[in-house]
């Protein structure tokens, strides 16, 4: 069992706001009669935080809001002109195949008290602060993600400040501390900030009350290097941005029609043969869906770590670099792998790849995608009656979408399965497009809980094709 199946305060919370925001507009749902029990297959519970007082209800064509528009922006900074905007504190660009900011003359030394673990240590330490960017939808959630690498003797924090719609700001939020390695700081979230209209529920910007109106309608990304004192060492951050929405809120989506009869060649690997392998990192492979289904996709572009890197794994183990994608996504404060852009920093440690988190706005944008062989990991959750086929019902779980049925049902690598030669699932396309998109739903005791409305990581090239690029372009990505 894992720790999801304990409600948390922000799940209780959660689940109380939307249930509120519900019958102040006069919608009581009915309740099932008969609620399935839950088994959750990862630690990602917080999937019934993030909609927290989005209680309106759905409006307009699947996955747009009511004048048509897409309720999803996502900006990154990605080229050397990027990197020259904004304000650098000690930060240089560097051009070359892979632009990114570094350290130059650093601002200054400070010191940082790990949480985790008590050390305090000084760090000299430059900062970038990115242009204010006003995303195409006022937003009620934004997500921000990273791609660097950080050597040892290195780390970066990535904040978040922005504007309301009432025209008042928000705080300087910390989005995340991260390195990809654990010995120098434990890589963590920050819980416990808010100022009343916003909060940050691990690693996403949520509005408190969205049914008050209020939006998040503009936003700036802080980004702090950090080095080790009287050295020449220097993270490098190659991408920066965020993906802000206004998912409108819903029990149902409306049905898509099948458009692609295709399959990836993805890795499969199950979560499962890991049960009671290093606890530490969240009790083991039974809470391991997410760094899971990363690894499937890192190796599906052709990365895996070397035996160098593997070499603290037990050697009796198999599939040792699930391990390693576990301890290097591990949040220490969330404790647990699923934090989305944990995850994504970790796909881009790997030489040529890197990734973001979005959202999608329906199985359309899944299939324009895998039909330029761009695999996706969606987030989910569902009664065991609401997926023909998985066997369990879960609070939160990733798997990776690898392509699509003749009939345009979903082809899933379930890392939620005994063995590597059953991950490969096929599951029915109107259930899965209702359990990924849906923004609430009915928790196994009857009570309205939320639904990610589509949130999905998505791996690919630093230089995609063509057509790869056309495909990312056309879901948001650049």
């Amino acid at each position: 069992m894992s720790r999801a199946e304990q409600p948390s305060r922000r799940t209780v919370l959660a689940a109380a706001a939307v249930a509120a925001a519900t019958v102040a507009q006069g919608v009581v749902p009915a309740v099932p009669a008969v609620a399935a029990p839950e088994t959750d297959a990862d630690a990602t519970a917080r999937t019934e935080t993030r909609r927290a007082g989005n209680g309106r209800p759905g409006h307009g064509r699947p996955g747009h809001g009511r004048d048509g528009t897409r309720p999803i922006d996502h900006r990154s900074w990605t080229t050397y002109s990027d990197w020259k905007t904004g304000t650098a504190k000690g930060v240089g660009a560097v051009a070359g195949d892979r632009p990114g900011v570094v350290i130059g003359t650093p601002a200054g030394t400070t010191s940082y008290t790990d949480p985790h673990t008590g050390t305090a240590a000084s760090w000299e330490y430059a900062t970038w602060t990115g242009p204010v960017h006003q995303p195409a939808v006022p937003a009620t959630e934004t997500i921000a993600s990273w791609n660097a690498d950080t050597p040892a003797g290195t780390w970066i924090k990535v904040e978040l400040h922005g504007t309301y719609s009432d025209g008042t700001d928000t705080p300087w939020y910390v989005m995340g501390r991260w390195a990809a390695g654990d010995q120098d700081i434990k890589r963590t979230s920050v819980d416990g900030q808010t100022d009343g209209k916003s909060t940050i529920w691990t690693d996403t910007f949520a509005i408190d009350d969205a049914t008050t109106g209020l939006r998040l309608t503009s936003y700036q990304l802080r980004l702090t290097l950090y080095r080790k004192p009287g050295t020449k060492l220097t993270p490098t951050v190659w991408r920066l941005g965020a993906m802000a929405s206004d998912i409108p809120d819903r029990f149902t989506v409306p049905a898509s029609t099948p458009g692609l009869a295709q399959e990836l060649k993805v890795p499969r690997y199950s979560q499962e043969i890991h049960k009671g392998q290093y606890p530490e990192y969240d009790n083991g492979g039974e809470a391991w869906c997410s760094p899971t289904s990363s690894q499937m996709i890192v190796e599906y572009w052709g990365g895996r770590p070397t035996a160098a890197q593997l070499a603290w794994v037990d050697p009796s183990y198999t599939d040792p670099q699930v391990c390693y994608a576990a301890r290097y996504t591990y949040d220490y404060q969330y404790g647990g792998c699923g934090n989305w852009p944990f995850n994504a920093a970790y796909a881009s440690t790997y030489p040529d790849l890197q990734g973001v988190i979005t959202r999608l706005a329906s199985l359309t944008d899944l299939e324009t995608l895998i039909a330029a062989g761009i695999p996706a990991i969606t987030s989910q959750s569902f009664l065991a009656s609401e997926l023909t086929g998985a066997g369990y019902g879960t609070s939160g779980h990733l798997m990776t979408v690898i392509g699509f049925t003749a009939d345009g049902d979903v082809i899933a690598n379930d890392p939620f399965s005994a063995t590597d030669d059953a991950v490969r699932r096929v599951y029915q396309r109107r259930e899965f497009e209702n359990i990924w998109l849906r923004t609430k739903r009915y928790n196994a005791s009857g009570k309205v809980v939320s639904g990610t409305g589509g949130v999905c990581y998505l791996y690919f090239p630093v230089h995609p094709a063509p057509s790869q690029q056309r495909a990312l372009a056309a879901v948001g990505i650049s």
